[in-house]
């Protein structure tokens, strides 16, 4: 099955030159693995710029789109609400599980506000903005996006423990 993907990072730094993007190669080059479409990482500024983006990828309609960065506590990290604005519904323990694995590695990752949600019948995942943060989310979503993916279809439940 081709299951279609879009990755967006939020970093004014690397939206604006300062710096390339090192995580969105990360997502992209993980969903292409897994057999999904996909196409470049969109890289926009933290905030509306963001938003507009978030905004053009769900008119696509893609199954799953992954977003990297923007999730602190500083002024500027906005990823979080503008992609609480989009959900339809959340699923805190998409994210809370991110959290807590990227805990065991750096104490500060308890300060990500990222979310997981459903924007219509695309389930949208906020990552953290650094490489490891990014790997230790892939490695959540490695065991259930699939599945995910598959409910948000209308497919039915495995039966007999069946994952």
């Amino acid at each position: 099955m081709n299951r279609t993907a879009a990755v967006l990072i939020a970093s004014t730094r690397a939206a604006t030159g300062v710096y390339a993007d090192t995580t969105g190669p990360v997502i992209r080059d993980w969903l292409a693995a897994r057999g999904f479409t996909v196409g470049d990482p969109v890289v926009a500024v933290d905030g509306d710029p963001f938003a507009a983006a978030l905004a053009a990828e769900l008119t696509l309609r893609p199954e799953l789109i992954i977003t990297s960065g923007g999730t602190g506590i500083s002024p500027t990290d906005r990823t979080a609400t503008i992609t609480a604005a989009a959900l339809d519904y959340e699923i805190p323990g998409i994210a809370e599980e991110i959290r807590r694995r990227g805990v065991a590695k750096v104490p500060t990752a308890i300060l990500s506000r990222g979310l997981a949600g459903v924007a219509g019948r695309t389930l949208i995942v906020n990552l953290p903005g650094s490489t490891g943060g990014v790997k230790d989310g892939l490695a959540v979503l490695a065991d259930i996006v699939d599945h995910a993916l598959d409910q948000l279809a209308g497919g039915d439940h495995p039966r007999g423990g069946d994952l």
